[in-house]
């Protein structure tokens, strides 16, 4: 992704603030490119590059695989070693890293400087471009330890630092994302940089050297057993390349913006720009349902995070119409979710409603169609489940982190504590409803049958208020509840709830135990012929 860089009329000089003072850097406005040093991985693109810099005469100093590159397209170069008069030392590992090079680009264009550069006989240096061994690309094709640790970029990165730090004089491209800055550069400004260019591109090399250097630290963070005696040792350092201004946060008095890569994940294929509140949401319709991801046609609709209706049919259209049943009204404005194609069927009757998002991993030709007549809803198309092995957030001083819950329950990972045993059914519907308690916010209980979400209740101080909002809910929306099932993202401490369940008609519970007090839930459930199963996995969410 490159920048439009425009030359401004700048003073003749800068004032740069610290906390201590401030300082007047004199500089020219403008800088004109004579001599360019290219040291690159990625080749891709820069001939243009090479064209432009033939045509304003600008000289090149390069290495290795650029040499050869660049001479391979009819253009003489100065090598790096005829410059140093050294070769490039231990299998490539030490080639730049010399006062010849580092001297022309360190040096500022004073008198002073330049007549060091004279008696060393050091060529002013105007020009670096860089980009850096693929150590990320590296570390997620492979785990040989000696091939990533070889692509850790030592003179790359000392170049991006250097010419960076002489922005004032020098102009730094610290990667093949900003070989369209250097285009128009050459094209539409034949060579010269305004000290706003080279400031901005500085801003852009300290990007890519810190982003880099923390790609780094996670590796060896990641692979590094850490000693017993050090366990809080650990830093948290994350970079996140790319970013989308929103139209605003949660609130339109609050600023927003986005980090990441979100076509990697997403292919839009129509409606207006995502906003913070529909990110949000959509993130927690993709957690949801990954737990689905395998099963058959499964509908999603969600709320403000929280799951409104589900459901599980043979067909995705009779997944929507249940989805939607299990609260139509909360359904309005929401996010909705498939995980299997989009079909023509579903589309119909989905086009009625209104809604903010609607994700699927596929769409017919003719859904997607249809859908599209509403423009300013949101269609994307899931590429792919993201990973993420752990979470976090901010908050008082610092930064929390966790891994992920990724713990899918299964049918061996029941216990059942109860002396009548689930039926088949009852089991299936346990499980269902127990992937959706671990995505609603904590306190909830869920109430389903049949693999439909029947009534939730979530967000509550205490279990009973929970399981009391579900019942409500369910009958709001003229779901009998005889033979229902219910899960609780926690234990019981009391068997009130399961009495409530029993009163409403509900036949078996899933949740994860642990409480000095199970007993008292597994008896009532025996003397009132309900099935409990335990799970041994708590599943709060807060």
């Amino acid at each position: 992704m490159g920048y439009l860089l425009i030359p401004l009329q700048l003073p003749t000089f800068a004032l740069f603030k610290n906390s201590n003072h401030t300082r007047t850097l004199t500089m020219s406005t403008t800088r004109r490119i004579k001599t360019a040093l290219i040291s690159v991985f990625d080749k891709d693109g820069l001939a243009p590059i090479l064209t432009e810099m033939k045509r304003l005469g600008i000289q090149i100093i390069t290495t290795g695989g650029t040499q050869r590159y660049i001479e391979a397209q009819g253009m003489e170069v100065t090598t790096v070693e005829s410059l140093t008069d050294y070769p490039s030392i231990l299998d490539g590992r030490v080639k730049t890293l010399h006062p010849k090079v580092h001297g022309g680009i360190l040096a500022r264009r004073n008198e002073a400087h330049r007549a060091e550069l004279a008696k060393y006989d050091l060529p002013e240096i105007d020009l670096v471009v860089v980009d850096l061994y693929p150590f990320e690309q590296t570390v997620a094709q492979t785990d040989d330890h000696e091939a990533i640790i070889e692509k850790i970029d030592i003179g790359g990165i000392a170049l991006i630092r250097a010419a960076a730090k002489n922005f004032g004089d020098v102009t730094i491209v610290p990667s093949k994302e900003d070989y369209d800055t250097l285009l128009h550069i050459l094209t539409e400004q034949n060579g010269e940089t305004s000290l706003q260019d080279r400031q901005r591109l500085a801003r852009r090399a300290f990007g890519v050297s810190s982003h880099y250097d923390t790609a780094i630290f996670g590796y060896f963070d990641r692979t590094t057993e850490q000693p017993e005696e050090a366990p809080d040792s650990r830093d948290f350092k994350r970079s996140v390349s790319g970013s989308r201004a929103l139209r605003y946060g949660e609130n339109p008095h609050q600023a927003g913006r986005y980090y990441g890569d979100l076509e990697e994940v997403f292919e839009v294929l129509g409606g207006k720009p995502l906003s913070y509140n529909n990110l949000v949401d959509v993130d927690a319709a993709v957690r949801l349902m990954y737990e689905f991801r395998d099963d058959r046609p499964t509908f999603a609709i969600l709320k403000h995070t929280n799951a409104c209706g589900v459901a599980t049919r043979p067909t995705l259209a009779h997944a929507y119409r249940d989805a939607l049943a299990g609260d139509p009204i909360s359904a309005f404005g929401g996010i909705l979710i498939a995980n299997t194609t989009l079909d023509y069927e579903t589309a119909e009757q989905i086009h009625g409603l209104f809604y903010e998002v609607l994700i699927a991993p596929a769409f017919d030709d003719d859904a997607l169609e249809l859908l599209s007549k509403k423009k300013k809803r949101v269609l994307l198309r899931l590429k792919e489940y993201p990973a993420r092995p752990t979470t976090f957030k901010s908050l008082l001083n610092g930064v929390i982190e966790q891994d992920s819950d990724l713990k899918i329950e299964s049918v061996d990972d029941l216990e059942t504590v109860t002396k009548r045993e689930p039926t088949r059914d009852e089991i299936e519907d346990l499980l269902f409803a127990n992937k959706l308690a671990k995505h609603l916010k904590s306190n909830t209980i869920v109430l389903a049958r049949n693999s439909q979400l029947l009534g939730m209740g979530c967000g509550q101080t205490s279990r009973v208020d929970a399981l009391k909002q579900a019942i409500v809910k369910a009958q709001h929306f003229d779901f009998h509840l005889d033979g229902a099932v219910m899960a609780s993202d926690a234990f019981f401490p009391f068997p009130d709830c399961v009495q409530i369940a029993d009163e409403a008609g509900i036949r078996a519970v899933i949740q994860p135990g642990g409480s000095i007090k199970d007993q008292d839930s597994i008896d009532y459930c025996d003397a009132n012929d309900m099935a409990m199963v335990t799970t041994g996995v708590r599943h709060f969410l807060h």
